[in-house]
């Protein structure tokens, strides 16, 4: 009786899970057993995984029978068929008998080196474990110039024909297929996650207001923060409700927000695609991955070119010849002692190769030294109280004795490809190779691989939400201005509610800031040198938020960063924007 009864909860949750999710996706389903109906289903959240970024997976695991079992899931992303550019992470799951359970993961997604030749990702999914073994293969689109958009599923059902269609036209002029014409990717309102980095790999979000009404309040949160960081989000409705009705912010940071008329569930395909492609003049990201940093990129200047003294290891490797050869043979080892090669040879191979490493470690040195710059959005409105950040940074190792690290906060990572010379490892080259591994929690990340090689040079992408008290506030008294962050502030640039520019210099918390007015010319001057420090797609944010008024912008190089590997000694200027609360 018992088992009768869990086989028709296991049966009815299914059904639930198959009812509300019919714009996810199933990986696979692997039934353990038949009778008692003990099954491991994995399903994608989104019907097609974006690029770069995380997917949501949902993992339900209906234990009925009387032992538990043991579950384990390995994901495997890599560019065509080849295995030479891959992103692992794996994940294991206990269940008890007699239980159902579902379990909400973020996969990452392979890195992107944008080479022009591979045309789509794969993502390999490989269960085993006491439920037996089961493997399935997504394949994914790989168009660095094509926006990656997320429709709602009510959107997508009248739609997705006409969109695909459209795109196809857009795309024919560049000589793309348009990654096999799809325009989309579709979720379902009440299904979605509520964890940012879950959108991460998307440029744009279209939905319905209604729509909008049914996602889950974390969830809302987390498309918020994801609009913060850059993403954009459109809102369909038939009626002239405000973002500020729906609960959206008024001011979207780094992102875009839209709302715009339609009647019915109908878009116009031509103007859909175009909004897309728009996305407020700002690359798309993978785009933005692919083109920004393999040249002119002006972190890579900081740190100059790096030299290596050739003549001294030249001139070992030809002292080795010598003892090696002549000197050991007619000396070390002279006739009638030839037996002695078997112990001189290795001697002088090993105090050789002891002597290469002691000048690569005196030259090099263990760790490294890098360049970072950090373009952060802070938000004390709205009861936020966050910063959102995006950072570049650019590095140069020695000797390390440790690839792996920790990013302790909610992020995404992702190597940039640079210049292709002797010392880069990850650049637009279709043979790159490499394994950018990545375990995601829901508050770290544990990188892995060939993220900070030995005696190499590597760029990578981060962007990330953390909490935050420190803000510019206002004070009674009329030009004044206080800092309630941590670190001093070098400069802040104050434009008041009249368009006009202030400045003050030398800030520290606590201590009142006189602000002096200062010419537009003078002020633009400054924010041009700051500008010109970023990659072209984090110019393009930094230019939009510099027109808002009643916002400040400040910098310095005491300020903070998303800490990835402790063997870098890191240059940071961090660069500050947002309102002046009140």
């Amino acid at each position: 009786m018992q088992n009768t009864l869990n086989t028709a909860f296991s049966l009815l949750a299914l059904t639930c899970l198959s009812i509300s999710s019919n714009a996810q996706e199933t990986l696979f389903r692997q039934v353990g057993d038949t009778k008692s109906g003990t099954y491991v289903e994995v399903v994608s959240l989104f019907s097609k995984p974006g690029l770069g970024g995380f997917l949501p997976v949902r993992v339900l695991i209906a234990n009925n029978q009387k032992i538990p079992h043991n579950i384990f899931l390995d994901f495997k992303g890599s560019k065509d068929f080849q295995d030479n550019l891959t992103t692992s992470s794996n994940f294991s799951f206990f269940v008890k008998q007699g239980t159902t359970t579902s379990y909400d993961i973020l996969v990452p997604l392979n890195a992107q080196n944008g080479s022009p030749h591979a045309s789509y990702r794969k993502l390999k999914v490989s269960l085993s474990g006491t439920m037996g073994q089961a493997e399935q293969i997504e394949d994914i689109p790989f168009v660095p110039e094509q926006p990656v958009v997320l429709l709602s599923e009510r959107l997508y059902s009248a739609n997705a024909s006409a969109l695909d269609t459209e795109l196809k036209s857009h795309l024919s002029g560049s000589g793309r297929s348009g990654g096999g014409n799809i325009f989309a990717s579709k979720f379902t309102a009440k299904q979605l996650p509520d964890d940012w980095r879950a959108f991460s790999a998307f440029d744009s979000i279209m939905m319905t207001d209604d729509d909008w009404s049914e996602i889950p309040a974390g969830s809302r949160n987390a498309i918020a923060a994801w609009l913060r960081l850059g993403g954009q989000l459109v809102i369909y409705t038939q009626t002239n409700v405000t973002p500020t009705a729906l609960g959206l912010p008024n001011e979207a940071s780094f992102g875009n927000i839209l709302t715009k008329k339609i009647t019915g569930d109908r878009l116009a395909p031509k103007e859909t695609i175009d909004l897309a492609f728009s996305n407020g003049s700002k690359k798309t990201r993978i785009q933005a991955i692919a083109k920004d940093f393999n040249s002119h990129w002006a972190l890579q200047d900081i740190l100059g070119k790096k030299t290596f003294n050739y003549t001294l290891f030249v001139l070992i490797l030809i002292a080795f010849g010598i003892l090696v050869g002549p000197i050991n043979l007619f000396v070390f080892a002279k006739s009638g002692r030839r037996h002695r090669l078997f112990i001189t040879t290795p001697i002088i191979s090993i105090a050789t190769s002891v002597l290469l490493v002691v000048l690569i470690i005196l030259q090099d040195g263990f760790g490294g030294a890098g360049a970072r710059i950090v373009l952060m959005e802070v938000r004390p409105d709205e009861n936020q109280n966050a910063a959102f950040i995006h950072q570049e940074q650019f590095s140069r190792t020695g000797v390390m004795t440790s690839p792996s690290f920790l990013i302790d906060t909610s992020a995404t990572i992702s190597p940039v490809p640079i210049a292709n010379s002797r010392w880069s490892r990850f650049t637009d080259d279709y043979n790159t190779q490499g394994a950018y591994d990545l375990q995601a929690t829901s508050r770290s990340l544990v990188a892995s691989g060939s993220w900070f090689q030995s005696r190499s040079e590597q760029g990578q992408l981060i962007s990330a939400v953390i909490p935050t008290r420190g803000r510019i506030e206002t004070t009674p008294s009329s030009g004044e201005l206080i800092s309630t962050f941590s670190f001093p502030l070098e400069t802040i640039l104050y434009r008041d509610g009249n368009g006009d520019w202030f400045r003050a210099d030398k800030i520290t918390k606590g201590r009142k800031m006189q602000l002096m007015p200062v010419e537009p010319t003078i002020a633009q001057s400054v924010l041009n040198n700051l500008t010109k420090k970023f990659s072209q797609r984090n110019q393009t944010m930094f230019k939009a938020v510099q027109k808002r008024d009643d916002h400040f912008i400040a910098f310095t190089s005491q300020g903070p960063a998303i800490e990835t590997h402790s063997a870098i000694d890191w240059q940071t200027t961090t660069v500050i924007t947002g309102p002046v609360a009140r």
